[in-house]
């Protein structure tokens, strides 16, 4: 199978069917990257498509992960326990290749991720743009959530996210700033920087912690 290749499978979970995309890797592979949508979007947001893209090259496999409620075509996420408990269901399947299982997702996926990274045995979480509160309202954080993942953790946030700015992450925390980007790494055209620039920051980035995690 070539480096990327995609294949889909369904995979039955209490709150409905979920979705794996799967591009494999063609080299050695080292660890499974399984990442989540977030409460807005499906797996087509340009930093899931931008890790698709990258990391199956470098050894590590990337499994996009569609929540049930998108897969039948829902506009709005259901609770925090609804989502957890279709993570938990899938999981065996992002086990099958043997691999260690990076867990991951952006947004209300992320928090998916951190919520149950040490109840189902993850690896590491990756989080992108964690919602570290919502915006405007900082006295309402959910940091209780990204430090209790108890796993190593990477936070990749864009530096103007007005769910949570990079300052704004308790110290210690790993992390890697996507300069300009918002909550989507969308960055303004005043920036002078396009998605693919800012795209490959994020990349490397997560190449980088991934093999001195891996490699």
């Amino acid at each position: 199978m070539s480096t990327g290749a995609k294949e889909t499978e369904t995979v039955g979970t209490p709150a409905g069917e979920a979705r794996i995309t799967w591009h494999r890797a063609a080299t050695p592979a080292r660890a499974v990257v399984a990442v989540s949508h977030g409460a807005g979007g499906g797996i087509e947001a340009r930093d899931l498509r931008a890790l698709a893209a990258a990391l199956p090259a470098r050894g590590y496999p990337v499994a996009l992960v569609e929540q049930p409620w998108r897969v039948a075509g829902k506009k709005l996420a259901p609770a925090p326990k609804t989502l957890d408990a279709a993570w938990t269901a899938l999981w065996p399947a992002l086990e099958k290749p043997g691999l260690p299982v990076v867990a991951g997702g952006r947004s209300a996926g992320a928090r998916v991720a951190c919520r149950t990274a040490r109840e189902l045995g993850a690896g590491a979480v990756l989080a992108l743009s964690f919602p570290l509160h919502p915006p405007g309202r900082p006295e309402k954080s959910r940091v209780d959530e990204l430090t209790g993942a108890g796993v190593p953790t990477l936070v990749v946030q864009g530096g103007r996210d007005p769910f949570g700015r990079p300052d704004e992450f308790p110290p210690g925390t790993e992390l890697a700033e996507v300069p300009h980007g918002d909550h989507g790494f969308a960055v303004p055209k005043k920036a002078d920087v396009d998605e693919a620039a800012t795209m490959a920051v994020l990349t490397d980035a997560v190449l980088v912690w991934l093999d001195g995690l891996f490699g």
